[in-house]
This record gives structure tokens, sequence and C-alpha cells, in this order.
């Protein structure tokens, strides 16, 4: 590790249990309800959809909907009542408007939604979890999981929480989901924000207690014409 050692960001009027509506980067807008419902309405398509799961996962699945679909009546009105449809790696996108990224996270009773325009978007929460295994550090920190071995366990748990939700949401804006490999992502710590390729990616610190991430990268111009060869 040469020497570094990993120091929690001094936190800025962090807040506690509540709602956060938050700019997480230009145009990148994300909301939080921790401990409390998430405002929105729900649509016929959105009732529909739980409708076959189980009542543990259709809970969740409500949740995450009123989040986004409050996010969406205050920052994109016209489009607050799109369907959600799938990609085949589970990735949500608004039917009819592809222009707006959209993606959504759930962890007990914390719940978040993230919607920016001509952006792709992930978004992870994480409560961090009650410990941390020196397997599970050296998968998915690998240079600085001895860094991270070193600190305290509940200060371990929550960095570690911390950098699993930038890897989450790396993953969740490239749509790649599990398969993208999010535990090979490097990602400093405790930085605030940094890059994986194409994508930018900033955490939260500051804004909430409860580690949350987004990650974004600008959808291809769909109205450029490509040149001729």
């Amino acid at each position: 590790m040469n020497g570094t050692v990993v120091r929690p960001a001094a936190p800025r009027a962090a807040r506690t249990r509540g709602r956060l509506c938050t700019e997480a980067a230009p145009g990148v807008w994300v909301v939080l309800a921790d401990g409390c419902p998430p405002r929105g309405h729900l649509t016929d398509e959105d009732l529909a959809d739980a409708a076959a799961l189980s009542p543990r996962r259709a809970a969740e699945r409500l949740a995450a909907r009123r989040a986004l679909r409050g996010l969406l009546a205050a920052r994109f009105p016209e489009a607050q009542d799109a369907d959600v449809v799938y990609s085949r790696h589970g990735r949500p996108a608004l039917a009819g408007r592809p222009d707006i990224g959209i993606s959504v996270s759930h962890e007990g009773d914390a719940v978040a939604a993230c919607a920016a325009l001509d952006h792709a978007v992930g978004l992870d929460v994480q409560h961090p979890p009650p410990s941390v295994t020196d397997s599970l550090l050296r998968r998915c920190a690998r240079g600085r999981a001895e860094a991270l071995r070193r600190l305290p366990e509940r200060l371990r748990a929550r960095e570690f929480a911390w950098l699993w939700t930038v890897q989450e949401a790396c993953v969740k804006a490239a749509g790649t989901g599990l398969a993208g490999r999010p535990w090979a992502i490097d990602v400093p710590l405790p930085a605030l924000r940094g890059t994986w390729g194409p994508h930018h990616w900033v955490t939260l610190r500051g804004r909430t207690t409860v580690p949350l991430s987004v990650a974004y990268t600008p959808l291809p111009d769909r109205t450029r014409v490509p040149e001729s060869t």
C-alpha cells in the first residue's frame, strides 16, 4: 500500500435520516428517502409490475418506483408517468424517453432514485455491513485492502460501503450489472469523485450519512449524422 492511509472525508453538514433531493453533478438529480416513506405517485403500470413479486420484493419495487416518480415529477414532469422498462441485464429505462437516464436503488429502509437528461446513470445506496472479511476486502479493494483492514471495524465497514456504492453505480451506468465485474473497479479512498472509463462517478459524502454514489456518462448523440467513408 506504500504507506497510504485511508482517512474518512470530513462531513459537510451531513444529514441524518430523512429525505434528500440534490444535484449530484450538473444535471444529474438524486433523491433519497432514508427511514421515511419516499414521495411520489404510482401508475397502473407500476402496480402491475409489482403484482407478480413476493410481498417483500413488491414493497421494495414500489418504494423505489415512488422515489423515481417523485423525482421525475419535480425535474422532468413531462416524463413522470412514462412506463419503466428493463434491459436484459435489468437496467431500467423510460419507455419513449431514451434521452432521460434513470436508476434506482434500495437497501433496507433507504430508497434512492436518479435521473438525468442526455446521460446514462447508475445509482447505489448501501448501509454498512456488520463486518467485512479480509477476503472481501482483497476482492473489492485490492491494493487498498490493507489500509482498510487496519481501520476500526465500524469505520472499515463504512468505508467499504462507500467503495462498493461507487463500484455498483459504475456498472449500473454501463448497463452491465454484475457481469461488469464491479469488484475490479479501482476506487481511491476516500475520494469524492473520479472516473472509470467514460464514466464519471461522485459520492454524496457530506450530503447524507448513508453511503450513496452516482455514476454518469453522456448518451450518444442520436441526432448526429455519421460521416461517410
